[in-house]
């Protein structure tokens, strides 16, 4: 699962779910600006970075969403934050969020930076140590949905759904949180065909989601699937389009999907053109 798109989509356009994971109030995010951050003249990239927009009381946050092992993460990260200091001279001070899956994955060496974890100057956060998801907040436990087992990752967003429905009044907001939810699914449940996901979500919840919207005038449902496997790969191509428009390149989209880059080019030729403006 391709998790750096869907954190980012997550931070861009529900920034109050971040500072609520770090114990801040959802309100802070009015303050910031969400961004990924590109050091100048080198390879390094930050996933995410909020910059304050007012005040120089608030610190830079900066985030690392690391779903593999790398023994090399924090040596990488602390030179991102050096860099961009040096670039940038910001009269701001700074912390930084490193979110796991769970602590397995964090197996990097930190005796060089001890001083910064006991500092509280960088925090990891474990996203399945975060507690049961019906206890959580919303925004949290959404967040919380990416790493949970396939076997409770339904029930899980059965829940989410009913929670949107009933404590979120905004209906732009409500509507990405759905979406996000919706994502989330069709990530973690990439062989499963349209109709299987609107069976997870209940038909009526789905109806209002963009993915289902979007699917229906593309007239992508032509009856039923000749064959499992020959199912599956159908719905590989009709998530062509998802996982382009969350960011990722035609190659990354082939990665994720196991199909060529010829594959991938040839079935974007077929999509009509975009009606967005």
């Amino acid at each position: 699962m391709k998790t750096d798109s869907i954190f980012y989509r997550l931070f861009q356009e529900l920034p109050g779910i971040f500072f609520e994971l770090i114990g801040n109030p959802p309100q802070t995010a009015e303050a910031y600006k969400f961004s990924s951050i590109e050091i100048k003249q080198t390879a390094f990239r930050i996933d995410g970075v909020f910059l304050p927009t007012q005040g120089e009381e608030n610190p830079i946050f900066f985030v690392e969403v690391q779903f593999q092992t790398d023994t090399e993460i924090y040596s990488r990260l602390f030179s991102e934050i050096s860099l961009y200091l040096r670039q940038n001279k910001p009269k701001n001070s700074w912390r930084g969020v490193v979110i796991y899956p769970n602590r397995s994955l964090d197996t990097a060496d930190i005796k060089n930076y001890s001083e910064f974890f006991t500092s509280g100057r960088i925090s990891r956060i474990y996203l399945n140590e975060l507690g049961e998801t019906a206890s959580l907040p919303l925004g949290i436990a959404t967040m919380k949905l990416v790493v949970d087992e396939e076997e409770t990752a339904i029930t899980s967003a059965r829940q989410l759904i009913e929670r949107t429905q009933q404590e979120i009044n905004i209906e732009p907001q409500r509507r990405q949180l759905l979406e996000l939810i919706e994502t989330i699914l069709v990530y973690k449940f990439p062989t499963m065909s349209r109709e299987e996901i609107e069976g997870m979500f209940g038909l009526s919840d789905l109806k209002q989601t963009r993915v289902y919207q979007e699917g229906k005038q593309e007239g992508k449902q032509e009856g039923k699937q000749e064959g499992k496997q020959e199912g599956a790969r159908e719905e590989k191509f009709r998530m062509i389009p998802l996982l382009l428009r969350l960011g990722l390149s035609f190659e990354e989209t082939a990665k994720e999907l196991g199909l060529s880059l010829e594959e991938i080019q040839q079935e974007m030729q077929k999509q009509p053109p975009s009606q967005d403006t």
